[in-house]
């Protein structure tokens, strides 16, 4: 039930988040140190309330964190800078966090079986936090909304990664770090490229460093909007790594059809324009609060206007037709959480949300809780009223890769 890192076990067993890190090390990328707790364990827990007698000793400080074999963004406890003696009351809060209200919302709305459990992973402590050199972000191999081959994500000077995920906080671009951590952003481009090559596809990681020194947290799939997913599918075979079959099998008929996503008419009130975060078009009225997004979805549709969501936030989410935010970036909550819905998203918008007064501010403009607005997740527009919709433009990539699915069906 205890396995160190790396093993060579399936997902199943250790989670995605640690088969991840075991690909990482195998890379020979730098990881912290540690040992991973299996879904078996979590699932003996779960039954009977015991977690494995014995545990391997830490020297220092750690890490504990969930690790399921579906990912579950944000859904499950992480317990950080753990002393040596409550490390297993952090692991039985991180395995107890798989029942957890939002958890299991999480889940029925992903059709994901309630009985697989999670893994628990224990790593020693990197502090993004730790001096001026420090830092923590989120970097994906090419651009996750719109596919260019460029290294894009984002990241905090000074702070630790739940800043960066938790999207209370606005972020930098991290090509930042170019100018800022020369070494730090070499080795994470580097690296970036490495595991493109090996997983022939877009990688999103995770990552913290700590006095100039990079440390990898996760690595998984990119996480691509169905534009971006089909402009991939098409350069990835002109660069040799896939043929067209594997490209035609990466893209769902849910990419082709988001890939003609219409966009907002462009004669518009606009009320603030952000980070196009998740792709589409969405109107409805505005709502402040998660319960209060709930019980005007009864109505008709709503906007959830937040300065950031959180896992508490997962049933409004799942009512409204579109969301805003004014912090974060696209590696946030609310942008994660969209995406995986699709549903259209701008985050860190020049806005503000006064829960005292139930209105949302941005500029000179004071607009109520219950005023119709639109938002393109594509461009980040935020405008008021339903303006309505244009045609997308023909997207080049998308016609290659619709001609190759029709000679594969000749």
């Amino acid at each position: 039930m205890i396995h160190d890192l790396p093993a060579d076990l399936p997902a199943d067993l250790i989670g995605a988040k640690a088969h991840g890190l075991n690909e990482l090390m195998r890379l020979g990328l730098p990881v912290p140190p540690g040992f991973v707790i299996s879904t078996a364990a979590c699932r003996a827990f779960l039954r009977d309330g015991r977690l494995p007698d014995e545990l391997p000793p830490q020297a220092g400080r750690v890490s504990v964190r969930s690790g399921a074999a579906v990912s579950m963004p944000g859904m499950m406890d992480t317990v950080l800078d753990v002393e040596p003696d409550q490390v297993r009351s952090a692991i039985a809060a991180v395995f107890s966090s798989w029942n957890s209200p939002r958890a299991v919302t999480y889940r029925e709305l992903h059709a994901i079986p309630h009985d697989l459990g999670t893994a628990v992973i224990v790593q020693a402590m990197v502090y993004g936090d730790r001096d001026q050199h420090s830092g923590s972000g989120v970097a994906f191999s090419r651009d996750p909304s719109t596919g260019a081959p460029v290294v894009f994500g984002e990241v905090l000077f000074g702070r630790r990664g739940i800043d960066v995920v938790s999207g209370s906080h606005a972020t930098r671009p991290v090509t930042d770090l170019a100018e800022r951590e020369p070494a730090v952003w070499a080795a994470l481009e580097s690296a970036l490229g490495r595991l493109e090559r090996h997983y022939r596809d877009v990688c999103q990681v995770e990552f913290t460093f700590e006095s100039g020194r990079l440390w990898f947290l996760q690595v998984r799939p990119g996480g691509l909007v169905g534009r971006a997913a089909i402009r991939v599918a098409v350069d990835l075979v002109d660069e040799g790594l896939i043929d067209r079959g594997t490209a035609v099998q990466r893209v769902s008929a849910g990419d082709v059809r988001a890939a003609r996503t219409p966009r907002l008419r462009t004669d518009v009130d606009l009320l603030a324009r952000g980070q196009g975060a998740s792709p589409g078009v969405a109107a409805g009225r505005i709502a402040v609060t998660a319960d209060q997004a709930v019980r005007m979805a009864a109505d008709g549709p709503v906007v959830l206007v937040r300065p950031h969501t959180s896992p508490l936030d997962m049933h409004g989410l799942a009512a409204a037709a579109g969301v805003v935010t004014s912090l974060g970036g696209p590696a946030s909550h609310a942008a994660v959480v969209a995406r995986a819905m699709g549903k259209p998203a701008v985050v860190a918008a020049p806005l503000t949300v006064d829960l005292q007064a139930d209105c949302v501010r941005a500029n000179d403009r004071s607009v109520p809780e219950g005023t119709l607005i639109a938002v393109d997740g594509t461009g980040g527009e935020v405008v008021l009223g339903d303006p309505g919709t244009t045609t997308a433009a023909e997207d080049p990539h998308l016609s290659r890769l619709l001609a190759w699915m029709n000679a594969d069906l000749r």
